[in-house]
């Protein structure tokens, strides 16, 4: 009788490896060079908004100094000009915040971002029972490209054809549903105006245009951001379901891992930087994109200080040292107060005061303002 002998296969499963590790520091360090923040950029305004894929805006002051702190030569009549000549636009996109963006980019991202302000519209259902939303928006564009309109003004016409519904869920479904942009002067450096509306159609001349692409965005997200997660990409921007797209760019893309093991996508040519390259003191404003833009924020926030830049309804803005979150700063009356979350060296302290120094020429250049160290955060 002959002995049989089998094989045994195993059912393991194998999986391509994820590439190699990044560290902290070495996605700091990248970060940083993508945002403009490793070095000042000779770009223009309106080519470092596009670079960056729009600057959060939900008050007037922080892109002027979220771009105080990335460009070399930038003056604030600069960033006026562009939304003055409407060739940059304030509008609700990522993550259902206003942004300032580009025209272009107004345009084929806001209905990019669109099933995100379809969700936001659930959310205000109660107070929207028996509100035709089609009707709604036709109605709400008539109002707005009539003259623009403020949001309690938009309560108040919405709210007289539908007088059982809630007011502000009125005007919500109608900042979701159609592209509003805040006209000027809001948005202008040194002016004072209440937010009104129209759509971003009727304020550019220009007729809609088709979404940006998914795959498109990916990589425009990481030429700013990366490298980056998945998750990081749907955090920055608000949309879900993004892993389609990533994978579809596989090809074109190099991977690597943090130091959690997970999977973080980069375009092959883009900056990674020696961990070691030095990175100077920066003053960016509160809801800057550098803090926002990623799931896991440890590249920029030690994981000690997480949150420490907001307390109840105020958010602070964020001090750079070395690449991280080192403290918060505030312009008050007559000084500019910076308030450190660990004990600075006296070289550093040196270099944050001559960037606080540098900002205020650039920003405040008639006013005069005492530069101290001491407590912002109550």
């Amino acid at each position: 009788m002959t002995k049989r002998t089998t094989t045994r296969r195993s059912t393991k499963q194998t999986t391509a490896p994820l590439g190699p590790v990044l560290g902290t520091r070495a996605l700091n360090r990248a970060t940083l060079d993508r945002q403009l923040l490793l070095r000042r950029s000779p770009l223009s305004a309106l080519a470092a908004v596009e670079h960056l894929v729009g600057l959060q805006a939900q008050e007037v002051k922080p892109p002027y100094y979220a771009l105080a702190a990335r460009l070399e030569g930038f003056t604030p009549e600069e960033l006026s000009g562009l939304l003055a000549d409407r060739a940059a636009v304030r509008i609700v996109t990522m993550r259902s915040t206003i942004h300032l963006h580009s025209a272009d980019d107004g345009l084929t991202l806001r209905p990019l971002v669109q099933p995100a302000r379809d969700r936001e519209v659930n959310y205000f259902r109660k107070g929207l029972v028996g509100v035709d939303l089609d009707r709604l928006a036709v109605l709400a564009r008539e109002l707005v490209e009539a003259e623009p309109r403020t949001m309690k003004q938009l309560r108040a016409a919405l709210g007289a054809e539908w007088p059982d519904a809630d007011p502000q869920s009125l005007a919500v479904a109608a900042r979701c549903t159609l592209p509003l942009v805040q006209v000027t002067p809001r948005g202008l450096w040194g002016r004072s105006a209440q937010v009104a509306l129209t759509t971003l159609e009727h304020w550019l001349g220009r007729p809609a245009e088709p979404a940006a692409s998914p795959d498109a965005t990916v990589l425009r997200y990481l030429a700013a951001f990366g490298p980056a997660s998945v998750k990081d990409m749907q955090t920055w921007s608000g949309l879900t379901r993004m892993r389609a797209a990533f994978e579809r760019l596989r090809p074109q893309l190099v991977t690597f891992r943090d130091e959690n093991g997970v999977e973080l996508f980069d375009l092959p040519d883009a900056p990674r930087p020696d961990p070691d390259t030095p990175a100077p003191p920066r003053l960016p404003p509160e809801f800057d994109n550098l803090l926002l833009s990623h799931a896991d924020r440890t590249r920029v926030v030690p994981p000690a200080d997480r949150g420490r830049t907001w307390q109840a309804n105020t958010v602070y803005c964020p001090l750079l040292v070395d690449g991280f979150l080192a403290g918060v700063w505030r312009i008050l009356d007559d000084a500019l107060v910076i308030e450190q979350f660990t004990e600075l060296t006296k070289a550093q302290c040196t270099e944050v005061t001559e960037e606080a120094e540098r900002m205020l020429r650039v920003l405040h250049p008639d006013a005069s303002y005492d530069i101290r160290f001491g407590t912002v955060i109550p």
